[in-house]
Parts: structure tokens; C-alpha cells; sequence
């Protein structure tokens, strides 16, 4: 199998949030379908900006096997994007979001606005996922605990330094967004930890954030892991963001190999068949 191993004695594990239990009763990994409905993602901007076209994608990503489809409505790409107001946001998303929720697959709302992240789990969301870890915006943990909603937890800096164990930097950042969270009340079943693949690391640090998955386990917690067309694949394999299929594939297959539940992705249909062939080939020991 490529899920993690189990954790059925640990609390968190056993407590699961319903919405993470049923998404996790497969016997691999569930796929998150990217859906960004901006003009400026660094992959797919502009690909999705009218609702149409929003609800067309969601569509094909649910048919090709998406279990959580992920809508932002803000760029959070860490180089050259342009912070927005939670009026656009809310703008961008308000005849989007619902209409993606009544497909019928459970919806995350990316964004690290807890106003923006209080209006989607309103209307149809049941995920937040929060790309600055319940650090950025103070009303972020409250608000979630409110709702009782699953929350990804992701790491991230402001500043990349080369110098530091980036290991060591998630262990102390995830620390500091679980006492935020413990302190506003939200379950420690409802929480996912991502390692921000990409976000406030060099590209090596990347690569070994996934190399290093493993040492996340210690928090006894669902990981999420979207190395999904970033930037560190060219340094490997010289690329643009839609010709690192093959290198998405082969980084998400190792983080499902260290215990990674949750695999965000643009090209669903592609890593849904990888992650299902590793499985049955795993199980075949």
C-alpha cells in the first residue's frame, strides 16, 4: 500500500473529522484538483477566470477521479504575485464556488483570508486551506473552529534562506500553528499539514522537504504534498509549468511512499492513474 502506516493508536488519527475519514478510506491517496479561477497562478492564470469555464474544469477534474477540488481565488505563487482585496476575491469566487460545491465532490477553499475562507465554507466549502499555516490572519484559527471545518495547515516563509534546515524550520512552524490552533479550539483531527512545496525555499530545500517527509510524522497528523509543476523540476529537468508532468508524477509518488494522504495536482486524470498503479503494484509484496 502507499498510504501511511497506521496510526490507529493515536488520538488525532482515531478522531478524524468525518469529512477526512471518508476521503481517507481509500486504499491510496486522495487527489486534489487544482482549480484556480485567476489571472496570474503561475501554471493555468487565466485559464479559468470565467465561471464557465471554472465549472468546466471542475467537471473534468471530478470525472477524472478529483476527491477534493481546490478553489482559489487569490495567485499565491511566491514570486511575482499581486496580493488582491477579499472584495475581488470574494468577487472571483461568488459564482464559482457554489456552483463547483453542487457537483457533489467536497470543496476547499484556498485562501489565507479568514473572511474569504468564512464566506466558502458558508457556501458550499467544507475545507479552508490555509497557505500561511493560521499565522497570517489573526481570525483564521477562530473562524475555522466556528466552523468546525478540516483545515490544511501549510508552511511558509517570507524570506528564503539557503543556509537554514528547512526540516527543522516546518517542525518549529507547525509547532507554532498547532498551539494557535489548540488555543482556538480546533480538533487536532481536523487538521492537515502541508510542507508548502515551493513556498519560502530554495529548490533543493524543496526537494528535500519531500525526501524528509517522513520526519512530519512525528505530529501524528495527515500530510498534504502539492509539488504539482514547480519551479524546482526545471532545475532538475530544464521545463515550463505545463511540461513537468513527469516530474509532478515523480515527486508525488515518493511523498505517497513517506505517508502523504492528501496529493494537490493540476493534471488530475495523470496522477490519480500513477498514484492507483503504485498502489496495486505495492500490493502485490
Amino acid at each position: 500500500m502507499m498510504a501511511a502506516p497506521s496510526r490507529s493508536s493515536n488520538p488525532a488519527a482515531a478522531q478524524l473529522h468525518p469529512v477526512l475519514r471518508s476521503l481517507f478510506a481509500r486504499p491510496f491517496p486522495v487527489v486534489m484538483g487544482v482549480l484556480n479561477v485567476t489571472p496570474d497562478s503561475f501554471s493555468d492564470g487565466g485559464q479559468f477566470i470565467t465561471p464557465e469555464l471554472a465549472l468546466a474544469q471542475a467537471k473534468r477534474m471530478a470525472a477524472e477521479g478529483a476527491g477534493i477540488l481546490d478553489v482559489g481565488a487569490e495567485s499565491t505563487r511566491p514570486y511575482g504575485s499581486k496580493p488582491v482585496s477579499a472584495d475581488e476575491e470574494l468577487q472571483r469566487l461568488q459564482n464559482v464556488l457554489p456552483a463547483v460545491a453542487a457537483l457533489g465532490v467536497p470543496v476547499s477553499i484556498d485562501t489565507m483570508k479568514a473572511s474569504v475562507a468564512a464566506w466558502a465554507l458558508s457556501n458550499g466549502a467544507v475545507i479552508a486551506n490555509d497557505v500561511w499555516g493560521l499565522q497570517r490572519d489573526p481570525d483564521m484559527a477562530r473562524m475555522i473552529a466556528n466552523y468546525n471545518a478540516p483545515v490544511v495547515v501549510m508552511h511558509n516563509r517570507d524570506n528564503v534562506d539557503p543556509a537554514i534546515d528547512i526540516v527543522a524550520d516546518m517542525v518549529a512552524f507547525f509547532a507554532r500553528s498547532l498551539d494557535i490552533a489548540a488555543k482556538a479550539n480546533i480538533p487536532p483531527g481536523n487538521i492537515v499539514l502541508d510542507p508548502g512545496i515551493g513556498f519560502g525555499k530554495t529548490p533543493e530545500q524543496s526537494m528535500t522537504a519531500i525526501a524528509r517527509l517522513n520526519d512530519l510524522n512525528q505530529f501524528g497528523l495527515p500530510l498534504l504534498v502539492g509539488a504539482s509543476r514547480k519551479r524546482f523540476i526545471s532545475t532538475v529537468s530544464p521545463s515550463e509549468p505545463d511540461q513537468r508532468i513527469g516530474g509532478s508524477l515523480a515527486a508525488h509518488l515518493l511523498a505517497a511512499q513517506r505517508g502523504a494522504k492528501i496529493i494537490r495536482a493540476h493534471d488530475v486524470a495523470e496522477t490519480v492513474q500513477a498514484l492507483r498503479v503504485a498502489s496495486a503494484i505495492e500490493d502485490k509484496r
